[in-house]
Formats: structure tokens, C-alpha cells, sequence
């Protein structure tokens, strides 16, 4: 696939983890990345599951910490003027968790109901589609856990009449994002996008120019928010549409921009084990429902949810000098932030890519203004702490204390 060839190329480089970086250039801020206009990536490092099966969408009600029935129920889409065999449904993409027993994070699932084949003629464009009693959910999910992902889906499923299959090398996971992305697709773009059939059908100039794909898959709004832009999951042995060569660009690019959003994701960036799913803000990622009923894990949520006092979040952090000049690649993950006066352990930084990074502080002396975070055994290195512009006002602790003392 081709790479940037035009005046992004700036931002092009080879792809980053959170626990180490081996890539040529990074990049300070977040300016050049939100001048550059809409991008898209292949997000490398997801894979696809798919589960089939009558019993799949009570399997995962069980599982996950959102309300996973609506993938079972399509909302009505705009009337179809133009092509009456493209669907007329759409059912929009779930985020969620799961967790342990004692109510750990484990794993991130972004879960798509398949293209509805009994509104749709079949490939050839002579019949209806396969039978529509057979259910499948797809789970774009963290690849580097796929096979013990696979294995813990397997030893929860017990009776349950659901079939898990690891489906990576058919579908690919991908992201549209950047400055400037549109929240809501052109009034030409939708027009080209509803002259797109099947079969015989097929209209190539819609096809590349709509939302979706020969087969039904379409873009779908990030479930977690808004300024994350746009996912989806196609068929590996295609572009996905509105791809164009010049704008693709390297996934690490859309981990700084989660970076700056303050949004982890997977269970590198998510301490699997570990995490506390509502300190790493999964309830405004829209990942939790809390009158959903049981699942694995719910009694922590949902007694930490009540109580209403969360004092840790996970928060956007940004590396600097003495002087205000950003710091490049000095901050490792796990690296302690503490108060430069008193020496107190104020979090810890859980991901850190060139002079961005996200960590977990306390939100009593994250933003007290002072100015004196720092690295601990750098103390050269000063931290600031960005506030999401999506975060609640009741997330901070002022509120909060307001509402215990009540």
C-alpha cells in the first residue's frame, strides 16, 4: 500500500508500541498531525474475531461491561431511493470490556453486527442472501493477546451455542481521523453511496466513493467518542473506501492522536490484570452500561460507580525542559511523576511516545497549576497535564468532594 507522497509525508514513520519506540521521527506536538487534514491506518495491531451462533448475543450480555443487545437490534437508516438492495438498516458498533472476577480490565472489544444479508441480494445479484438466523458479531480486539483471548472466550462459552473463530486473516480493523474529518458524510457522498448494489448491480465510481463496501461493510462513528473520528472492519484483500494512497499513514500517527485525546486502548495501554477499568475512564468511552444486569466483574463497577469518589484518572501528559522545550524520547512506561516540593508520588506513567505520553496521577495534584510535576530520578523533566476537553465536569475532585460531603 502506498504511503504519504504529499505534504504529510512529514508525519510518516515506522509503527510505535507503548512499551518501547524504534521510529526514526517523532513528533512533539500535536499540530502538524492536526493541520495534516483526514487521514486513515491500518490498525496493525488489532485482529478480528467473529462469533456465530443463536446464543451469541446472551454469551456476551454475560461477558462484557456494555449492553451488547443492540447489535441485535438495527436501527431504521434514511430511505434507500436509489438502490433497493442495499440495506436499510444499520446497527452501529458497541464498545466494551472485559474483565476479571475481582473486576480487572482484561481485554477491549469493539463489536460489529455483519452486514444484514437478508436486505441485500446475494453477490451474483439473483437471490436474497444466506440465511439470516444465523447471527455473527465480529470483535475487532488487541492482536498481541488473540490466542489467549481465543482461550479464555473458549472456557467461558461452556454449553453455549456459539461458535469463536479467529477470522484475522480475512478481515483487517481500520481508523479515519485527523483534523478537519467530517462527523457527517457529504450530501454527494451519501447520493454516491446509495447507487451501490450487488452483483450486477455494483456501481465501481459509488463504491469508492461511498461508505461502504461491495459486501456491506461500511465506516462506522468510534463508539468511544466523536473526535476519535471514524472505524471499521473490511475484507483484508481490498482498500476500504475514502482510503485514498496519499492519506494513509502509519498507525502510530492515530496512537498520538489518542494520545493527546487521552484515550488508551488494548491491553498494553490498559494494564491487563491490573487496570481499574473506571480510573482509565472506560465509563465516558461509552465501554460500560450500569443497568445492563450481571456480567464478570460487575460488582466492583458498579459499588466504585455509586460511591462516586474515582481520586486516580488517567490522564494526557506532555514531557518538558526547565525552559518550555518539549523533551524527546527521555520518559520510558512506569516511570513514577512526582511533586517536585515534596517528593510525593503524585501516578505513574503507563504510555509515553516521543514528548506525549498518558498516565495515572491523582487528581488532587494533577492539575493544581503549580507546575512542579516531574519524573522521578529526572528531575529535569517536567510534566503537563492536559484536560480532555470531553471529560465531565463531575470528574474532577472538587465536584466529587462536594458530592461525598452530601
Amino acid at each position: 500500500m502506498h504511503r504519504f507522497k504529499s505534504s504529510l509525508q512529514f508525519l510518516k514513520f515506522r509503527p510505535l508500541s507503548s512499551s518501547a519506540c524504534n521510529c526514526a521521527k517523532l513528533f512533539s506536538t500535536q499540530t502538524p498531525l492536526q493541520s495534516a487534514g483526514p487521514m486513515a491506518c491500518l490498525l496493525k495491531t488489532r485482529s478480528v474475531i467473529r462469533f456465530k451462533g443463536p446464543e451469541t448475543i446472551k454469551f456476551l450480555q454475560g461477558l462484557v461491561t456494555n449492553d451488547v443487545r443492540s447489535l441485535d437490534e438495527p436501527e431504521p437508516a434514511a430511505e434507500n431511493t436509489f438502490t433497493p438492495n442495499m440495506p436499510v438498516c444499520v446497527t452501529p458498533p458497541v464498545y466494551a470490556a472485559m474483565l476479571t472476577p475481582q473486576g480487572r480490565f482484561l481485554y477491549d472489544f469493539f463489536l460489529y453486527r455483519a452486514p444484514r444479508t437478508d436486505e441485500k441480494l446475494d453477490r451474483t445479484g439473483s437471490g436474497p442472501g444466506p440465511d439470516p438466523g444465523e447471527l455473527e458479531i465480529f470483535a475487532d480486539v488487541d492482536g498481541s493477546v488473540m490466542d489467549e483471548l481465543l482461550a479464555t472466550l473458549k472456557r467461558y462459552r461452556l454449553k453455549s451455542k456459539v461458535d469463536i473463530e479467529n477470522v484475522a486473516e480475512n478481515f483487517s480493523c481500520w481508523q479515519r481521523f485527523g483534523g478537519n474529518l467530517p462527523e457527517k458524510s457529504s450530501s454527494l457522498e451519501e447520493s454516491e453511496g446509495n447507487s451501490v448494489g450487488w452483483g450486477g448491480n455494483v456501481d465501481l465510481t459509488g463504491v469508492s466513493a461511498s461508505r461502504g463496501s461491495t459486501l456491506g461493510w461500511q465506516w462506522n462513528k468510534d463508539p468511544r467518542l466523536a473526535c476519535l473520528g471514524y472505524r471499521g472492519i473490511f475484507p483484508s484483500n481490498a482498500t476500504p473506501p475514502l482510503v485514498e494512497a496519499d492519506k494513509e499513514t502509519d498507525e502510530g500517527n492515530f496512537l498520538l492522536w489518542r494520545l493527546e485525546k487521552g484515550v488508551a486502548e488494548g491491553s498494553t495501554e490498559i494494564p491487563k490484570g491490573e487496570a481499574i477499568p473506571l480510573e482509565y475512564n472506560l465509563a465516558g468511552l461509552n465501554a460500560i452500561s450500569f443497568d445492563k444486569g450481571c456480567y464478570i466483574g460487575q460488582e466492583l463497577i458498579a459499588r466504585t460507580h455509586h460511591r462516586g469518589v474515582i481520586r486516580k484518572r488517567l490522564i494526557p501528559l506532555r514531557f518538558l525542559h526547565e525552559g518550555g522545550k518539549e523533551v524527546e524520547q527521555k520518559v520510558a512506561p512506569g516511570s513514577e511523576v512526582i511533586d517536585s516540593a515534596s517528593q510525593k508520588k503524585v501516578g505513574t506513567v503507563t504510555t509515553a511516545i516521543g514528548s506525549r505520553g498518558l498516565g495515572l496521577l491523582r487528581l488532587e495534584e494533577a492539575f493544581k497549576g503549580s507546575g512542579t510535576l516531574s519524573i522521578k530520578g529526572q528531575e529535569d523533566v517536567n510534566i503537563e497535564t492536559i484536560r480532555p476537553k470531553w471529560w465531565p465536569s463531575e470528574w474532577f475532585l472538587d465536584h466529587q468532594q462536594q458530592s461525598a460531603a452530601a
